[in-house]
């Protein structure tokens, strides 16, 4: 095994990763994903919004780019991977920057048609990086494979059966890769597998409900919260479930999970965790608002969970007992996702800011201004912490250390 090799094996257990389904280690591809990058929406199969690389007290702007020059909005959570951000946009366009000066090095849009006329399906999924290849879902149900180095469509796969340029259901997951296979969900009320390599069908599961979140993948299992009111636990290698446990209500947000331990904020104002192994309730947070969404995932560390709410609060809650810790309190809502770094935790807002919080607190310790929602989760890695808000031409700002 190489050095590189090495460096990304020991940083796997930090990001949830088994040795098997380490990105950078599928179908055979070289180790290009370091513990230090951010490669997948919540950096890792686990899921847990755990950043494992420092950034500095206070953040300054190194760079900002455009993804226009119209409907670039973006809503969608980038990939940071060595030198380059991966970024998409509701303009139907996938993007490669370089991470120290935000050179856009290519473009790949989501058809090739040239006439403005027709709709171009655009990218609110998250951007997912393994091995030699990204991958995307977009607006139309069309699944993007594409070659990170030069931006070139390596494969599509459509969950239209009809229509292999897409015509179907919207792709608003992340995917997740496993071994040699990537998983997603859709609004067509499935979650897909398929060979990451070729993009070949593995199986699909079939829900009650459309599937907004990204499947959480731990032990094997991979983890479905979705409009169907269920928590699903299904096995990975075969497809076939293992546990329905009914919730009760509809759930957004992404689930993530710590050992046999899953957490996930629901559509009724409460955040559940749940021992998925016995399928019980641990414990239940409920808002004080009462009824308020939360679009939001959650960050877990060993002490915290911690998620914004459609109620314009970001709620810390201690992990063992479920109890309020702290309460931020944003000037709108909150369906970005935070992340948590050591010893602070970073998260957009639809009032237009990106707040650093101290996580011990809630203390506000740092604030960006743009003026547009940032409803986009922030990637933190290799040093920087790069979102995008959904200003009309679609601005993505990278934070970080000048020199």
């Amino acid at each position: 095994m190489s050095r590189r090799e090495m460096l990304t094996v020991l940083g796997a257990s930090a990001l949830g990763w088994s040795v098997a389904g380490l990105p950078g280690l599928v179908h055979g591809a070289p180790p290009v994903v370091a513990p230090t990058s951010w490669p997948s929406f919540r950096n890792g199969p686990s899921q847990r919004g755990l950043a494992t690389c420092n950034l500095p007290a206070q953040l300054e702007q190194l760079w900002m780019v455009e993804a226009g020059p119209k409907d670039g909005m973006i809503s969608s959570t980038c990939a940071i991977v060595g030198d380059h951000v991966y970024a998409a946009s509701l303009n139907g366009q996938v993007f490669c920057l370089d991470r120290l000066t935000g050179r856009r090095l290519w473009t790949y849009r989501s058809r090739e048609e040239a006439d403005e006329s027709k709709f171009i399906p655009g990218f609110k999924a998250a951007v997912a990086v393994s091995g030699d290849l990204l991958y995307i879902g977009d607006e139309e149900g069309l699944f993007h494979a594409i070659d990170r180095a030069t931006g070139k469509k390596a494969w599509t796969y459509s969950t239209n059966p009809d229509d292999p340029t897409g015509g179907g259901a919207p792709i608003i997951s992340g995917a997740s890769f496993f071994e040699d296979r990537v998983i997603f969900g859709s609004h067509d009320n499935n979650l897909y597998c398929l060979k990451a390599a070729d993009g070949a069908l593995v199986w699909k599961f079939e829900t009650q409900g459309m599937v907004n979140c990204s499947p959480a993948i731990v032990d094997g299992h991979t983890f479905v919260t979705g409009c169907d009111s269920h928590l699903r636990v299904i096995n990975v290698s075969t497809g076939e479930q293992v546990t329905d446990m009914p919730l009760g209500i509809y759930l957004i947000a992404s689930p993530a999970v710590v050992d046999q331990m899953l957490y996930v904020g629901t559509h009724g104002g409460e955040v559940l965790a749940i021992d998925w192994k016995q399928a019980k309730s641990v414990w239940t947070y409920k808002a004080a608002q009462g009824d308020v969404a939360f679009h939001s995932s959650a960050a877990v560390n060993d002490k915290f969970v911690v998620l914004g709410g459609q109620d314009k609060k970001l709620h810390c809650i201690d992990r063992e007992t479920g109890k309020n810790v702290w309460i931020f309190n944003a000037k709108r809502q909150i369906d970005s996702s935070p992340v948590i770094v050591q010893d602070r935790v970073y998260v957009g807002s639809h009032d237009g800011r990106v707040y650093g919080l101290e996580l011990a607190t809630g203390k506000e310790l740092w604030s960006f201004v743009d003026g547009r929602p940032f409803s986009a989760s922030p990637a933190v890695g290799e040093g920087c912490l790069v979102i995008g808000s959904e200003a009309p031409t679609g601005k993505l700002y990278c934070f970080g250390q000048k020199g």
